[in-house]
């Protein structure tokens, strides 16, 4: 009775952000389809119900990562296990056979090295000083987050340094890219990585079940349009989007490439002959073009338009302009690391990881592997600079 009256007591939308997030869709859409046709216009919509996904649902893989190593609650955990679970029933079939069915669709199937191993761990570390990950950063940013704003930013400026030196990082020892559908088919591809999620998604529960005793049931008790949503409902939507761009752009969901493409179209507005660096002498067409041509950057605009819409819905747009230096310095430092790592490791939590997996790569499990080492030590760092409460005793 509590929470059906304090649904009912909170204020109504908000118009003007609505009307703000609105008007934003459409121009962005409209800017796309003009600059790139209706890929990218696509992405744009596809972002923003990715965005409304997040917020509403809260979900993330920092604050998931984090409640596993700080208190072993892993339903975090296991709604990411549950989205992985549900796109690859579908990505694993397209990309197998979807060019017989005329739906030619690729994967992210990636070398992993010395080099990818630090970008991911140094990403993870990152992420749990910043409080956000690749898709984090951008749905807290569109719901009014000042401090991921600045995370935000130096992940731009740490994706651009990074292309700087992508040569002397291609230099060191790295396995070639594997492809499950392509040593075992896409059936043994299958059953290979539902397997292996099960297994995580047991060892999850028997690690919070020896800790607490029990699972930790969901008290969510939000509407659909307002929030906030259960992580399943957000595991479940997310899944359709990221199957969403297998059939849209014929790969899997991306977010971190777009960040480089911002640093050096910003770069080179301020004469910074980033053109003539290795990484962007095969990508001069798309520092030529308008962003709004990138599918990736115009489906990042989808998304923080997106949660701008549900944080207007939710009545919680409220940017908060009072910051520690503290808060400003972990997030640059988070920020920085978080960009530097995706551009060596592939790409962020949602193209290394999920879009590895996805694409029956194993450089998305090694991802993980090192991921997940470098957010645990990012959420002791944490601990010792004060960021998180104490843990409560007994």
């Amino acid at each position: 009775m509590t929470d059906r009256i304090a649904t009912e007591q909170r204020p109504g939308p908000q118009s003007k952000v609505l009307l703000a997030a609105g008007a934003g869709l459409a121009a962005a859409a409209a800017f796309a389809w003009q600059a790139g046709g209706v890929r990218p216009a696509g992405a744009v919509g596809l972002g923003a119900i990715g965005g409304i996904a997040l917020y509403h649902a809260a979900f993330g893989f920092t604050a998931a990562w984090r409640r596993m190593a700080r208190e072993r609650r892993g339903s975090g955990l296991r709604a990411q296990f549950l989205l992985i679970a549900a796109v690859i029933l579908f990505s694993f079939p397209l990309i197998g056979y979807g060019r017989d069915l005329g739906l030619p669709t690729g994967g992210f199937v990636f070398p992993f090295g010395l080099s990818a191993a630090l970008g991911a761990a140094g990403f993870g570390l990152g992420m749990q000083l910043a409080g956000g990950c690749g898709s984090g950063t951008l749905f807290t940013v569109g719901g009014g987050s000042t401090r991921m704003a600045i995370a935000l930013s130096a992940f731009i400026l740490g994706s651009l340094v990074a292309t700087a030196h992508m040569p002397f990082w291609n230099g060191l020892p790295r396995f070639g890219g594997t492809s499950l559908i392509g040593a075992v088919g896409v059936e043994g591809a299958l059953l290979a990585s539902l397997a292996v999620l099960g297994l995580l998604r047991w060892i999850t529960r028997r690690l919070e079940r020896a800790r607490h005793g029990n699972l930790e049931a969901s008290c969510v008790r939000g509407s659909l349009l307002r929030g906030p949503w259960p992580p399943v409902w957000g595991a479940l939507l997310l899944a359709a989007v990221s199957i969403g761009c297998f059939l849209l752009l014929g790969r899997p969901w991306g977010i971190t490439s777009a960040f480089a493409l911002w640093g050096a179209k910003i770069a080179a507005a301020l004469g910074v002959p980033v053109e003539n660096w290795p990484y962007w002498q095969g990508r001069s067409g798309a520092l030529e073009r308008s962003l709004f041509a990138d599918a990736t950057s115009a489906m990042n605009f989808g998304v923080m338009l997106g949660a701008l819409a549900a944080a207007g819905l939710a009545s919680r747009f409220s940017p908060r302009w009072q910051l520690s230096l503290c808060d400003i310095l972990t997030a640059l430092c988070g920020g920085f690391l978080m960009g530097y790592g995706a551009r060596l490791a592939w790409g962020c939590n949602i193209g290394g990881f999920l879009g590895g997996v996805v694409s029956a790569s194993l450089h998305g499990w090694w991802w993980l592997l090192f991921g997940y080492l470098g957010s645990s030590l990012g959420v002791r760092l944490r601990a010792r600079l004060g960021m998180d409460p104490p843990m409560a005793s007994g």
